[in-house]
């Protein structure tokens, strides 16, 4: 009775590894540029020529403070940086950082404590149509791919909001679960003109 128990256990575990090396290679594939004239970096202030849309992308997000856990962590750092792949061509952005303590005692606030903020944001230039964006915070592991449409001479706003995995050291009542930065980031909600994509 134990042994396929054993079988299917080792099963998971394999299928389990897999995706993730699956994912870290998807990661590294999209970290290459393969086309180069998708998009361009803007300002809101100039006009926007007829047939394109801009593009606002935004995320703020909480990590622990840098070396908390090991020196090779660059959480905390400007080296923790979010990757952004529309339709084959890919910037890195660098957030700005800022350390903060929010000591709110709020039962359900995730960035409560002491951590580094980051502010990533970028202003893009696309032609209006359809569009596929593929987003990663690569140091993690976190990935995620949508599809959005622009309309010409539109301008848009993409939001990235953080989903952080379950804060461990609080007990969990109910059906009412904690999360915490602290837990690090398990995935993003993507919202694109306020509504989830």
């Amino acid at each position: 009775m134990r042994k396929p128990i054993a079988v299917i256990l080792s099963a998971m575990a394999l299928w389990m590894l897999a995706g993730c090396a699956g994912k870290q290679g998807l990661i590294q594939k999209m970290s290459a540029c393969t086309q180069e004239d998708v998009f361009q970096e803007c300002s809101t202030t100039t006009p926007i020529p007829h047939g394109y849309a801009d593009l606002r992308i935004v995320s703020s997000l909480k990590t622990h403070l840098p070396g908390n856990y090991s020196g090779k962590d660059i959480h905390g750092t400007p080296e923790h940086k979010l990757l952004v792949n529309i339709d084959g061509q890919a910037v890195f952005l660098t957030g700005s950082l800022r350390e903060e303590r929010k000591d709110l005692h709020s039962s359900c606030d995730p960035e409560e404590g002491h951590g580094i903020c980051y502010l990533f944001q970028t202003e893009l230039r696309l032609k209006s149509g359809g569009h596929s964006i593929f987003i990663s915070l690569p140091f993690d592991g976190i990935a995620v791919e949508r599809k959005f449409d622009l309309i010409a001479g539109s301008r848009n706003t993409l939001v990235l909001e953080p989903l952080y995995g379950l804060a461990g050291d609080k007990p969990r009542i109910g059906f009412f679960t904690k999360t915490s930065f602290k837990s690090g980031i398990k995935g993003f909600r993507v919202k694109f003109n306020g509504e989830y994509l």
